[in-house]
């Protein structure tokens, strides 16, 4: 149907229509504006929600094996 070549040079084409008018900046402002939002909402990227899930899951584990280690102890001095 489309000429692969065509649709890319189109978008080019549109693309540099785009950054040498007025739309770069709105497009600009809207990105900061998003940007500020997400920041007030105070979200994180998932990389770091997977490195804190990883901290927890390691001190849940760690929780665990000391629960049980003051359950042996405790069952010692009965």
């Amino acid at each position: 149907m489309f000429n692969s070549q065509i649709i890319i040079d189109l978008s080019n084409k549109i693309n540099r229509i785009i950054k040498s008018s007025p739309l770069a900046d709105v497009e600009k402002n809207i990105n900061a504006l998003i940007q500020g939002a997400f920041t007030k909402m105070e979200l994180v990227s998932r990389e770091e929600f997977d490195v804190q899930a990883e901290v927890l899951r390691n001190t849940r584990e760690k929780l665990v094996k000391l629960e049980a280690k003051l359950a042996e102890l405790e069952e010692k001095t009965k």
